[in-house]
């Protein structure tokens, strides 16, 4: 069979730099590598790009190439198509970080990070507060200090990897013989055998408890925000350091505020003489009560604005500002002696040349 054209196969034209050429191959080795691509006839591609790599980066064989083609004479040294493609793993390392090839089973590994979601009253997350949390979470066996033995045995190294956790599985294609890595299924990529498993954990070398953690809760949190409380995770293997704690907000509504940043907002409910004649009242804060001078002739609908009174940043930078919408309540039951006066009272306005009473006559034709 016809081999393909080199160009073709990376895609790229004659004049391609190294870059490109580079940069095309890199893509097509994510692709077709035997570790990431398991379908039918990804393997050959991947050698088929290799072999085209191998000739079109280095420059003397790419001229050689470029003149004579697949039937040059170089062509037997070209891509090396019988050659031992045992060097999978370093050419995965080397476009995919080292992700073909596991670390050592026995280095220090940080723990997992945990989450907790805590829901607070609507004060709680405006003033803060200090408390405690229950959370599960797995340990250190303590019986075995982590290592997963019965005390007073050992931890032997596992015969069949050596210690890697990995074995190297050889097969023998048309295009040479090619080196696989695969998990050790004898010590599950651990890299030792335990024969004698401490009874408290079961060999795992953790145990699942229940810990309680003392959280700081900052004034001024707000809903969906968190807290991370370093260490307070899962801990780690083989001696590496715990995880972290996340704390989650959730905030609870109030009846009476209302939130936006660091801004407090709330309706004030006013009689129509309140309104009107004016007054001045005691009204809640979050920092105690404070007088409020209604004046006369107050619209329903405007908003007073109490600076200071509202949320503390939770970067501590000042408090936020309490804004007060005025609402003037039309009563729904009247009295004889209410109903007479408002009568009254309206025949008095009507006698003005206000405005709303010109309004008012010409909307009845007078």
């Amino acid at each position: 069979m016809s081999k393909r054209d080199y160009y073709e196969i990376l895609g790229v034209d004659k004049g391609a730099s190294k870059q490109d050429i580079r940069k095309a191959y890199r893509q097509l080795a994510r692709k077709y590598h035997p570790d990431v691509n398991k379908e039918e006839g990804a393997q050959d591609k991947f050698i088929e790009a290799k072999e085209a790599y191998e000739v079109l980066s280095d420059e003397q064989k790419k001229a050689q190439y470029d003149q004579f083609g697949h039937a040059g004479p170089q062509s037997q040294g070209f891509g090396g198509g019988a050659q031992d493609f045992g060097g999978f793993g370093d050419i995965f390392d080397m476009f995919f970080g080292g992700g073909g090839r596991s670390q050592d089973p026995n280095a220090p590994r940080q723990g997992a990070d945990l989450q907790y979601t805590m829901t607070l009253d609507f004060e709680e997350a405006v003033f803060g507060k200090e408390t405690e949390i229950k959370i599960p979470t797995e340990e250190t066996c303590e019986t075995c200090d982590g290592s997963g033995a019965k005390p007073g045995t050992k931890v032997d190294t596992c015969s069949h990897c050596n210690g890697s956790g990995q074995l190297n599985v050889e097969q023998n294609t048309p295009f040479g013989r090619v080196v696989n890595r695969r998990v050790c299924h004898h010590c599950q990529g651990k890299g030792k055998t335990i024969k004698e498993p401490c009874t408290t954990c079961g060999g795992d070398g953790k145990v699942n408890k229940r810990k309680s953690i003392k959280v700081s809760i900052p004034a001024g949190i707000n809903e969906g925000q968190q807290i991370r409380v370093p260490g307070r995770g899962e801990a780690g293997e083989n001696g590496g350091p715990p995880g972290d704690l996340y704390v989650v907000v959730r905030v609870l509504n109030h009846d009476y505020y209302e939130r936006d940043g660091d801004n407090i907002y709330c309706e004030l409910p006013l009689t129509y003489s309140q309104a009107a004649l004016g007054d001045e009242l005691e009204v809640p804060t979050l920092h105690g009560k404070v007088k409020l001078k209604i004046p006369a002739g107050t619209q329903t609908g405007r908003i007073f604005r109490l600076r200071g009174k509202g949320v503390p940043n939770v970067h501590g930078r000042g408090h936020g500002d309490q804004h007060i919408q005025v609402k003037v309540i039309t009563p729904t039951k009247l009295s004889k002696r209410q109903k007479e006066l408002l009568q009254e009272f309206d025949e008095i306005e009507g006698q003005d040349d206000s405005f709303f009473t010109r309004f008012k006559k010409a909307f009845k034709g007078e």
